[in-house]
């Protein structure tokens, strides 16, 4: 009676996993076979490995790492300093209320402070630096990635963080280990897995960004999400864009699995 009870509980799952997950994935494979004219072709695939797409996915790939990477940079420290802080949960909760903000209204935000006549350029001004051009460049778009995605980095990291035994630090600290190797060592191994959880929650939807790259970077910067969006509104060649989207979710589905959680043990850490 248990495990059939256990079995009806699963069906409303099993059903939103088949509805909203297998089924729209069978559906851009089905499409990908397709051309612009509607017929059955394998056209979309030798299309993908052509340079112009490749240079694409390179590039895809090479603006997710700077983001993943640059959003670690800031989130690590600033996750270890939350662990530190009184009032954690408030402090939590303004890191979280940007992400409740539409992406849309953070974008245009972001254009009037990086735009010629705005907040920034009025500041370099009165500093006598001059007017640049901020908006519409490779930094403009890394850097309002990174401000995007750092809550989803910081919360893994934090509870990383929080879960660590502090005693492990005192003890490291007693054995005459360094600050730097007390991390190395001790700290980083023990919050990999929040780390890596951080990191796929940043660079899986980094690969797909398609509205920063319009408004932030003017279409400077190219992705497989722009190259998405565009054969679905566009060029109204859903066939392509379902080849790069099928593309893009095995690339995914890899990158799931290389970095997916093992657990190890305490003895594992220090032989290493």
């Amino acid at each position: 009676m248990e495990a059939r009870a256990r079995n009806l509980y699963l069906v409303p799952y099993v059903l939103w996993i088949v509805l909203f997950v297998i089924a729209p994935i069978l559906l851009i494979a089905y499409y990908s076979f397709f051309n612009v004219e509607g017929q059955f072709t394998f056209e979309n695939y030798q299309k993908f490995f052509t340079p112009v797409y490749l240079r694409m996915t390179l590039s895809s790939f090479w603006y997710a790492f700077l983001i993943t990477l640059f959003s670690l940079l800031v989130a690590y420290p600033t996750a270890y300093l939350l662990t530190k802080t009184k009032h954690k949960a408030l402090w939590l909760l303004l890191i979280i209320l940007p992400s409740w903000i539409n992406l849309l209204l953070k974008a245009y935000a972001f254009i009037g402070l990086f735009g010629t006549y705005g907040f920034v350029n009025s500041v370099l001004e009165v500093t006598g630096i001059g007017t640049k051009q901020i908006l519409f460049t490779d930094f403009s778009f890394v850097f309002v990635s990174v401000y995007i995605f750092i809550p989803f980095m910081i919360l893994p990291v934090y509870n990383a963080l929080e879960k660590m035994n502090p005693t492990l630090i005192d003890a490291a600290r007693d054995l005459g280990a360094s600050p730097w190797m007390t991390f190395r060592r001790v700290v980083f191994p023990l919050t990999i897995d929040g780390v890596k959880a951080g990191c796929m929650a940043v660079f899986i939807p980094a690969l797909s960004l398609f509205m920063i790259t319009r408004l932030i970077a003017g279409n400077r910067v190219i992705t497989l999400g722009t190259a998405i969006e565009q054969h679905f509104l566009v060029t109204q060649d859903w066939g392509m864009g379902a080849t790069i989207a099928v593309f893009l979710i095995i690339a995914m589905a890899i990158l799931m699995l290389l970095t997916g959680n093992r657990k190890r043990g305490l003895i594992d850490i220090v032989k290493k």
